[in-house]
């Protein structure tokens, strides 16, 4: 078929909805792809390897917080979505979004045998008309690198037959205002018809798509976004410690620093970073610099500050409790919060969990309470959330703020136990407490007159 008639073809399948799309990997982001596509009026096959996930998925239940049973409930009733672990269906598609975890190997280089098991089961499966798309954050090169060669060793030609693309998932978990389809969608092809066909399926249901150059653009946008916030996070995090040895409230300095209409972001210090990109995206860059002898001074220094923030967190407990004449040995500690960030049931690469192992190596007693998450399991061993009783506050020798969950009573924590240790500024400037409460940094004395935080300066909107 010439190659003007396959891409005109597969345009107006896309543009009338009834192209089939596929989305690989039913998790954080591919599920809410495949609720976005089925919204739009395409039919959509969700391929996922899990037997639990794909059953619970056509029951009409959700195993993500951001999409709601009943929609996903919508989609299977009426057909329009469909669960299965039956690779061949992917046949079926006539555009493939792959979407699948790409973890760190404990050498921190990029563990890429999901996306090349994607990539096979895609290229086993293409055909001409087809559309593949590669989310999975990954490292510059791996669309021309990874895909390309597979699909071109089935006799497909790129940008004629089949049109490959890298478009970066920008999932943020429990965000209330951004989600999948009104956050832009950076996309690019490795032809310029690559770019418009991926352009016709992502519009149908994304309100602004951002076409780039080339994937290797569109693979590096994703990079910086998460770099940019791992070396603020690990600057804040320093000035942290910087504050603390200095006998200042860094939380003052941020809610000041705030006050300034331009040339400041706002970012929080906290007891480390997790989720499924800061901690891991910046690394993939910097093992593709490695590959080209180049250092990456600011990833790598950012990644130490930012690792090393549960050591400074259980420093502070041990130290808390000597205060107390109690040694971390035998001490019964209760952390709020094992999520890597509130509101939320992602435990992915949580600081919580470096925190707890530091405390029970140290000889503590740890128990948790997260009303997102009930239970998990680590390393062989079941835990499980304890009830926020008064008798559990009482009864801990020190309750480490790690996540400050909207759901969790702060002024009634603060009025029952006996020390707290914030990492979060749970308790902000609450006055005179019960508890004994060790922040990162001292806490500065009430100002009078003035609110109990800094309003932010309003920022003119850029033009």
């Amino acid at each position: 078929m010439p190659q003007t008639l396959v891409k005109d073809r597969l345009l107006a399948k896309l543009t009338d909805r009834t192209a089939t799309t596929g989305v690989i990997g039913l998790g954080y982001v591919g599920l809410p792809l495949a609720m976005e596509f089925a919204e739009a009026g395409f039919h959509v096959i969700g391929y996922d390897v899990s037997e639990r996930v794909v059953r619970s998925l056509m029951r009409g239940e959700s195993h993500i917080q951001d999409v709601p049973a009943k929609q996903v409930a919508k989609h299977v009733k009426s057909g329009r979505f469909i669960a299965t672990t039956d690779e061949a269906r992917l046949a079926d598609a006539d555009a493939i979004s792959i979407a699948v975890p790409t973890p760190l190997a404990k050498t921190s280089d990029p563990d890429m045998s999901y996306v090349i098991a994607a990539a096979e089961a895609v290229t086993r499966r293409a055909r001409s008309g087809m559309l593949v798309v590669l989310e999975s954050t990954t490292y510059p090169g791996t669309t021309r690198d990874v895909l390309q060669p597979r699909l071109e060793e089935r006799g497909l030609v790129i940008g004629s037959d089949v049109f490959l693309v890298f478009s970066p998932e920008r999932v943020d978990p429990g965000n209330p205002t951004w989600h999948t389809k009104n956050t832009p969608k950076v996309l690019g092809g490795i032809t310029p018809a690559c770019t418009e066909v991926a352009t016709a399926l992502y519009e149908s249901c994304i309100d602004r798509v951002v076409p780039v150059s080339s994937p290797e653009a569109a693979e590096l946008v994703k990079l910086l976004e998460n770099t940019f916030r791992s070396v603020n996070i690990a600057m804040v995090n320093e000035m942290a410690i910087i504050c603390d040895r200095l006998g200042v409230d860094v939380f003052e300095v941020i809610d000041a620093a705030s006050t300034k209409p331009f040339g400041f972001m706002r970012f929080s210090p906290g007891p480390g970073i997790g989720g499924h990109c800061i901690p891991l995206d910046p690394h993939y860059l910097a093992w593709k610099m490695r590959t080209l002898n180049y250092k990456t001074r600011f990833i790598d220094l950012a990644s130490e500050v930012n690792s090393s923030m549960p050591d400074v967190v259980v420093r502070k407990v041990a130290d808390a409790l000597n205060d107390e004449r109690k040694p971390v040995r035998g001490s019964r500690i209760l952390v709020l919060g094992v999520s890597y960030k509130k509101d939320i049931d992602d435990m992915r690469e949580s600081p919580a969990l470096d925190v707890i192992r530091l405390l029970e190596e140290r000889g503590a007693d740890v128990a948790y309470h997260d009303p997102h998450v009930a239970s998990y399991r680590e390393n062989g061993h079941d835990r499980r959330s304890v009830a926020l009783t008064d008798g559990v506050l009482k009864r801990a020798d020190a309750v480490v703020v790690i996540t400050d969950h909207s759901a969790i009573d702060f002024p009634r924590v603060a009025r029952t136990a006996s020390l707290i240790v914030d990492t979060r500024n749970a308790l902000g400037r609450s006055g005179p407490t019960k508890a004994r409460v060790v922040a990162l940094t001292p806490r500065a004395p009430s100002v009078a007159g003035s609110q109990r935080r800094v309003k932010p300066a309003k920022r003119r909107r850029s033009r």
